[in-house]
């Protein structure tokens, strides 16, 4: 089971000078860099199951887990997405007063959500991934907010274990290991990734080396 990250917009709708924020982690129905898509109802189980414990995940800087900056004190669904306030602790952590310093000043880039996939399906209409139920983990004030290695780590992994890597993580890996075109990827995904089965996969090949094959069965290099 490994975390996955989502890279949104950061909707901060206000920032108070004393540390306070709220704004919007997530959106639904918005396509983010890596095509993903949020559906409504994605986040209910888990705030459900946060509820149940009476808490709420921590403000991590840059995915880190040693590094919180504040807590979360409120987390819900609305039509819109997933509304989120929460209070850095700029009096006491050198940490979040710089945090509070980049969000006021707009050179924060990012949020990102880390989060287990629980349910999705693939619109191959639209080329876009569904995301319907999402539990989620941990959400972090990023600089920017792709977060490459996570993918690359992902791929990998998989064929490690003698898995066919989903769908979503081949596209991701695709685009941003070997540098194709969204819409190269998404040709590959619409026409090609049903061909691949686990005896075309040569577990001692090292996994960029795959991708690499991957490409050049597109492309024709």
């Amino acid at each position: 089971m490994e975390v996955k990250y989502l890279n949104v917009p950061l909707k901060i709708k206000s920032v108070s000078e004393t540390g306070e924020f709220e704004g919007y982690a997530s959106v639904f129905g918005v396509e983010d860099s890596y095509s993903d898509v949020v559906m409504p109802g994605a986040f209910q189980k888990t705030l459900e199951k946060w509820a149940e414990r009476q808490d709420l995940p921590s403000v991590l800087w840059q995915h880190k887990m040693s590094e919180p900056i504040g807590p979360f004190t409120e987390m819900k669904e609305d039509d819109h997405g997933l509304f989120v306030r929460g209070r850095l602790l700029i009096d006491d952590d050198p940490l979040a007063k710089r945090a509070h310093a980049h969000m006021k000043a707009g050179s924060v880039k990012g949020m990102s959500i880390g989060y287990i996939l629980k349910d999705w399906e693939y619109d191959s209409a639209k080329g876009v991934f569904l995301l319907k139920e999402i539990d989620l983990w941990e959400v972090s004030i990023v600089t920017m907010p792709a977060n490459t290695e996570a993918k690359i780590t992902e791929v990998k992994t998989a064929l490690r274990k003698g898995e066919i890597p989903s769908p979503s993580s081949v596209e991701k890996a695709l685009r941003d290991v070997m540098g194709l075109s969204q819409k190269q990827a998404k040709a590959f995904m619409a026409k090609g990734y049903s061909a691949i089965s686990q005896r075309d996969v040569d577990l001692e090949i090292d996994a960029l080396e795959s991708l690499k094959s991957l490409k050049s069965i597109l492309t024709g290099e």
